[in-house]
C-alpha cells in the first residue's frame, strides 16, 4: 500500500492552523477537543469504519443530534453510499431506501459543494421534503470533503442540541475536521484498494490450482463461478458458454438457488451475447430494468457485471457476477479487477484444457503401443503355438489325444479373436471418466488453502471411492466448497478439518457418506446470515439426507463443525 506523503499532512496542518489564528476564546478553548477529534479520526484505515468514525466525531464536535457523509459517486451527479450516526436502525429500516442524491438539499450540495448554514432547512428552496418515518430535522450545516483535491462528498450535521443554532464556531471546527477527513478517507482508501487487489490475486491463484490440478470440466467451470461470485460479493457467479446457434448458454452457477438458473440461453439476438462473444466487457446499472436483458433471470438481479473469458484470441464464453437488487453499484477498481481475474481464468481454463489434451494424448500413445505389442507379439506367438497344435494333432494316434489338441486349438482361436477384439478397443477414443472423489475433495482442500493461509486437515474413512455414486460425489464436492467458503468468509478460523466417512449408516439402517468440516472460528452468531447453510440443506434433502451444525474444534466447542451426510 502506498504511504500517505507526508508533505499533504503538513500542508494540511498548517491549513487547519492558521484557520484557528485570531479566532475568539470560545473557538480556541474548544481546539483540544478539536485536536483529539483529528486524532479520533485519523486512527483506523477500513474506508466503512472510518466513515463511521467521521460522523460520530463530528456530531461531538458541534453537539449535533444526527450526522452523515453522502458518498458522490463516480459520474458526479447522485451518491454511491450514505452513512450516517444517530439515527436507530429501526427507524432507518422504516424510512427505508437511502438518498441517491438526485434531488433536494443533497442533490444541490453535490452540484455546488461549498459550506452551507441554515438556521431552518425546511425553508431553504431547495429543500425537497423527507420520507415517511424520518425524523424532524431543522437546523443544518454542510462541509463539504476532498481527497487529493477531488470532492470525494459532503459531511452533514443537523439538529444541534438544545434547540440551538450552529455557529461560525461550528463551521470553522467542522472545516478543520473535514480537512483531516479527507486525509483520513484517502489512506483508507489506498488500503481498501490494495486489499481488494490481494483479495482478487489470491483468487486468482485459487482458481488456476484448482484448474490445474485435473478433474472434468464441469468441475473447472463450477470453481470459477464460485471464486467470482465471493470475489465480487454478488448474488451469483454465472458462466456461459457459446452455443451453435450464436447464443450463450449457463453451464456453472454459483448462487442460493442454482439449479434454476442452469440451461438458460441469452438468444444470438441479444445486443449483450453479440458483445461479450466479440470479447468486450458489458456493465449493467440495474439488470431488470436494462432494456439489453432479455432472460427471465434478468429480474432478480441489479447492478452486473458481464465479463468474457477470452485469452490469446479466443473467447472460451462468458462471465457475469450480478448483485442483488438494490445493491451498491460496482466500482471502477471491482470492474477492473474483475475483468483481469475473467483473462486470468480464461487463460487458466485454456491451460488446463491444453493440459487434459496432453494427458489424453498420453493415453492415445499409450494404448496405441499397447495395441501393437498385442497384435505383433501376442497374436503371432499364439498363431505360431496354434499351427504346432495343429500339426501334433495330425501326428497323434491316440484318439483322446487328437480330441483334447483339437479343443486347445480352438480356445486358442477363441483367444486370438478376443485379443483382436481388445485391440480394437484400444483404438477408439475413450469415454472420458470423472476423477475419483478423493482426488476432488483434495482439489478442494488445496485450493480453499490459498485464501485460508494454511491448508485443513483431511481424513477418508471407508472406501469412498468405490462406495460413493457420482450424483451424491458431486453435491458431497459442492458442499464441502461451500462450508470451506464460509469458513474462510465468515469464521475466521485458524484450523480446520476435513473428514469423509463413508462407514456411517443413517437412522433407518441405510448405509450414508458423511461429510464434516470443523473449525474453531468464531462460531455462527445470532441472527447472522445462513443462506449458505440452507443451500447444503438442500443439497443433503434432495438425496434422502440432512445437514446439521454442532460444536467446532475451539476451546469449549468454539467455533462450528457442519455435518452434511448422503445415503449411498
Amino acid at each position: 500500500m502506498a504511504e500517505p506523503d507526508p508533505k499533504d499532512a503538513l500542508d494540511a496542518a498548517t491549513r487547519a492552523a492558521r484557520s484557528l489564528q485570531g479566532l475568539s476564546t470560545e473557538l480556541t478553548a474548544r481546539v483540544p477537543q478539536l485536536l483529539e477529534a483529528m486524532r479520533s479520526v485519523g486512527s483506523g484505515l477500513e474506508l466503512h469504519s472510518t466513515l463511521d468514525r467521521i460522523c460520530e466525531t463530528a456530531a461531538e464536535l458541534a453537539h449535533a443530534e444526527y450526522a452523515a457523509i453522502g458518498v458522490v459517486d463516480e459520474s458526479g451527479e447522485g451518491l454511491s453510499d450514505f452513512v450516517t450516526h444517530g439515527v436507530p436502525q429501526e427507524v432507518a429500516e422504516k424510512i427505508g431506501r437511502r438518498p441517491d442524491g438526485h434531488r433536494g438539499l443533497l442533490g444541490a450540495l453535490i452540484h455546488d459543494p461549498v459550506p452551507v448554514r441554515l438556521a431552518d432547512l425546511t425553508t431553504d428552496p431547495r429543500y425537497a421534503g423527507f420520507p415517511a418515518g424520518h425524523p424532524g430535522m431543522r437546523t443544518f450545516l454542510g462541509v463539504p470533503i476532498q481527497v487529493q483535491g477531488e470532492i470525494f462528498g459532503n459531511l452533514y450535521l443537523t439538529e444541534k442540541r438544545h434547540g440551538a443554532e450552529f455557529t461560525d464556531y461550528d463551521l470553522h471546527m467542522v472545516r478543520v475536521l473535514a480537512t483531516e477527513a479527507g486525509i483520513a478517507i484517502g489512506n483508507a482508501r489506498l488500503y481498501e484498494a490494495a486489499r481488494q487487489r490481494e483479495h482478487w490475486i489470491d483468487g486468482s491463484v485459487a482458481v488456476t490450482t484448482a484448474l490445474l490440478s485435473g478433474g472434468d470440466a464441469d468441475e473447472a467451470l463450477s470453481v470459477v463461478a464460485e471464486q467470482a461470485r465471493r470475489l465480487a460479493d454478488s448474488a451469483a457467479g454465472i458462466v456461459l458458454l457459446p452455443t451453435e446457434e450464436g447464443g450463450l448458454e449457463i453451464v456453472a452457477v454459483s448462487s442460493d438457488e442454482p439449479s434454476s438458473s442452469l440451461g438458460v440461453t441469452v438468444p444470438a439476438r441479444s445486443a449483450v451475447a453479440a458483445k461479450l462473444l466479440a470479447g468486450e466487457a458489458v456493465f449493467i446499472e440495474d439488470s431488470a430494468t436494462d432494456s439489453r436483458m432479455v432472460t427471465s433471470l434478468a429480474g432478480r438481479f441489479g447492478p452486473s457485471m458481464m465479463l468474457p473469458l477470452h485469452s490469446g484470441g479466443r473467447v472460451l464464453g462468458a462471465l457475469a457476477t450480478p448483485r442483488s437488487r438494490g445493491a451498491r453499484p460496482f466500482t471502477e477498481t471491482e470492474r477492473t479487477l474483475a475483468t483481469q481475474f475473467a483473462s486470468q481464468a480464461a487463460l487458466a481454463l485454456m491451460m488446463a484444457e491444453a493440459q487434459r489434451d496432453r494427458e489424453r494424448l498420453a493415453v492415445y500413445e499409450d494404448r496405441d503401443r499397447i495395441a501393437r505389442d498385442l497384435h505383433d507379439l501376442v497374436i503371432q506367438r499364439l498363431f505360431a503355438t496354434g499351427m504346432m497344435l495343429e500339426s501334433a494333432q495330425r501326428r497323434a494316434v491316440v484318439p483322446e489325444v487328437r480330441t483334447g489338441v483339437g479343443r486347445a486349438v480352438d480356445e486358442l482361436d477363441v483367444t486370438i479373436q478376443e485379443i483382436r477384439t481388445a485391440i480394437f478397443a484400444l483404438q477408439q477414443e475413450p469415454a472420458e471418466a470423472p476423477s475419483r472423489l478423493r482426488t476432488r475433495v483434495l482439489r478442494e482442500i488445496n485450493m480453499a488453502a490459498v485464501p485460508l493461509g494454511f491448508k485443513p486437515s483431511h481424513r477418508f474413512l471407508g472406501p469412498v471411492d468405490s462406495l460413493v455414486g457420482e450424483l451424491t460425489g458431486k453435491n458431497l464436492v459442492a458442499a464441502l466448497r461451500e462450508a470451506l467458503s464460509n469458513a474462510f468468509r465468515h469464521a475466521g478460523a485458524s484450523l480446520i478439518d476435513v473428514v469423509v466417512d463413508a462407514t456411517v449408516a443413517l437412522p433407518d439402517g441405510r448405509g450414508a457418506v458423511r461429510l464434516s468440516v470443523a473449525d474453531d472460528g468464531v462460531g455462527i452468531p445470532e441472527g447472522g446470515r445462513r443462506s449458505g447453510l440452507r443451500n447444503l440443506a438442500r443439497r443433503a434433502e434432495s438425496l434422502g439426507g440432512s445437514s446439521r451444525i454442532e460444536p467446532g474444534l475451539g476451546e469449549g466447542g468454539g467455533g462450528t463443525t457442519v455435518v452434511w451426510e448422503a445415503p449411498l
